[in-house]
C-alpha cells in the first residue's frame, strides 16, 4: 500500500477491530478512526441482552479499553461524522468544509433502524433501538416494572427486547407480520418454540398483525392501534423492524451498491483504495459464490480483521462461517451457517420440550446451518457445526439426529 493515512469511517466493532488489527499486523503509519457517536467504540449484542437487564456494566461494552487508542497512536475522533467522499482525490470531507486525505479508506458505517411512517410515532415513549443511549433510556423505562409495553417486530431484536421487558415485570405484547415469530429466520417449528417460551413467561402475541397507528395524550403514548382495530394499552412502544445499511456516503461517491456496499471477498469496493466491512457491507462469500450481508457481531469482528489485512495488501478473504447468538429467558442459543440456504424443516437432535437440542439444516445432503439451544458447550457443538459446513461434509439426517453419535465423528477422518 502507498504510504499515507488509513482512514476508517465508523466507530463500531468493525472499525475498531480494523484499527486494532492494523497495529497487530505491524502497520506503523497514521490510522484515523472517525466515529459519528460520542462514545468510544462498543459492541452491540449486550445492549439487547445482559446490559439491558443490568446484569453487565459499562465495562462489557468497549471493543478495547479507552486508553488503547492513544497508547497505540490511533487518532480516534469522536462525534465526527463524514459528509462526503471523493474517490478521485482520495479525500473525505466534513461538515465544516475540511477534508482529510487517505491512502486507504474503510467504510464501516453500520446501519440505522428502519422506521415506520405511523401516525403518533413521534410521541414520547415511542422509540427505536440501536445505540447505547437507546438502551439506557429503555432500561430506565423498563426497570421499575408494571408498565404496558408494545413491541413492534418479531425478529431477533424484537424478541430479545420483549424478553427483557417481561423479565423486569412489565406486561408485554408483541406484534409481527409473520405467522410465528422468527419464522423467516428459522422456520415455523423453531419459531413456535420461541413463541411458547415467551408465552410461558407472560408475553402476549398478535400474529400476523401490524400497527395502524399510535395513540397518545398530552404528547405521550397511550396505546397502539392494530390493523384489526384492536387498541393495545401502551406506556412504552419499541419499533424493532430491522435496520437499513448506511450507504449514503458510498452511494453519493458512485460506489456500487446492492443491499449494502458491494465488495469482493477481500472486502474491496468498486472504488480503488476503498473497502467496506460490517453491517453496511454486502460481501462475496467464497463458500456460496454469492453476496451476503450480515448484521451480526461475528461478521463485524471478522470483517474488521479481513479489511485491515486486505488494506495492507495481504491475501485475506471473508470466508468465516457466519455466526450469531441470542439469550432469551432461560434459553441460550447459538447459530452458525447461512440462513439463505437453510430452507425447509431442520433435523432435531435432543428435545424441544426439554429446551436442550441441536437443529441442522441441510442442502444436497450437506449441513448449511446449525443451531444449538442450551447444549453443553463442553461438547463444542458450534465448532463442529462450523466444520461440517466449511468442509461440506456429506452426512445423513439420521446421523445428525442420533444423540449417540458425537458430532466430531461425523467429520471426515483427518
Amino acid at each position: 500500500m502507498a504510504p499515507g493515512n488509513i482512514v476508517i469511517v465508523g466507530g463500531g466493532l468493525a472499525g475498531a477491530t480494523a484499527a486494532r488489527t492494523l497495529r497487530a499486523e505491524g502497520y506503523g503509519g497514521p490510522v484515523i478512526l472517525l466515529a459519528g457517536e460520542r462514545h468510544h467504540p462498543y459492541v452491540r449484542p449486550p445492549l439487547s441482552k445482559e446490559y439491558l437487564l443490568a446484569r453487565a456494566g459499562d465495562d462489557a461494552l468497549p471493543v478495547v479499553p479507552a486508553d488503547w487508542y492513544a497508547d497505540n497512536a490511533v487518532d480516534l475522533r469522536l462525534g465526527t461524522p463524514v459528509t462526503g467522499i471523493d474517490p478521485a482525490a482520495r479525500t473525505v470531507a466534513f461538515g465544516d468544509g475540511r477534508t482529510l486525505d487517505y491512502a486507504a479508506l474503510l467504510l464501516a458505517t453500520g446501519a440505522r433502524p428502519r422506521r415506520l411512517p405511523l401516525p403518533g410515532s413521534d410521541l414520547a415513549g415511542v422509540s427505536t433501538f440501536r445505540t447505547v443511549d437507546d438502551c439506557r433510556r429503555l432500561r430506565a423505562g423498563l426497570a421499575g416494572g408494571g408498565r404496558n409495553v408494545v413491541m413492534i417486530g418479531s425478529g431477533w431484536i424484537g424478541m430479545e427486547l420483549a424478553a427483557a421487558a417481561a423479565a423486569y415485570g412489565n406486561s408485554v405484547t408483541l406484534l409481527g407480520l409473520e405467522q410465528v415469530p422468527l419464522g423467516a429466520a428459522i422456520g415455523r417449528e423453531l419459531g413456535g418454540f420461541f413463541r411458547s417460551l415467551h408465552e410461558a413467561n407472560g408475553v402476549g402475541f398478535r400474529l400476523p398483525a401490524s400497527a395502524a397507528g399510535i395513540n397518545g395524550q398530552s404528547g405521550r403514548v397511550t396505546g397502539v392501534v392494530t390493523d384489526a382495530g384492536e387498541v393495545l394499552p401502551a406506556d412504552l412502544v419499541i419499533i424493532a423492524v430491522g435496520v437499513v445499511p448506511e450507504v449514503s456516503l458510498a452511494g453519493a461517491a458512485g460506489i456500487a451498491l446492492h443491499n449494502g456496499i458491494l465488495t469482493d471477498a477481500a472486502l474491496r469496493t468498486s472504488a480503488p483504495g476503498i473497502f467496506a466491512a460490517g453491517d453496511a457491507a454486502n460481501a462475496l462469500h467464497p463458500f456460496t459464490g454469492e453476496h451476503h450481508r450480515s448484521e451480526h457481531w461475528a461478521n463485524a469482528l471478522n470483517g474488521g480483521k479481513v479489511a485491515a489485512k486486505s488494506m495492507l495488501g495481504q491475501d485475506a478473504v471473508m470466508d468465516a462461517v457466519p455466526y450469531f447468538y441470542t439469550d432469551q429467558f432461560d434459553v441460550s442459543m447459538e447459530y452458525s451457517g447461512f440462513p439463505a440456504l437453510a430452507a425447509g424443516a431442520p433435523t432435531i437432535r435432543g428435545s424441544l420440550e426439554g429446551k436442550e437440542f441441536l437443529a441442522f439444516w441441510q442442502r444436497d445432503g450437506r449441513v448449511v446451518a446449525g443451531m444449538s439451544v442450551n447444549w453443553p458447550r463442553s461438547g463444542r457443538p458450534q465448532k463442529f457445526i462450523k466444520q461440517l459446513i466449511s468442509e461440506r461434509t456429506a452426512v445423513s439426517s439420521q446421523e445428525l439426529a442420533d444423540p449417540d453419535i458425537p458430532l466430531d465423528r461425523l467429520l471426515p477422518a483427518a
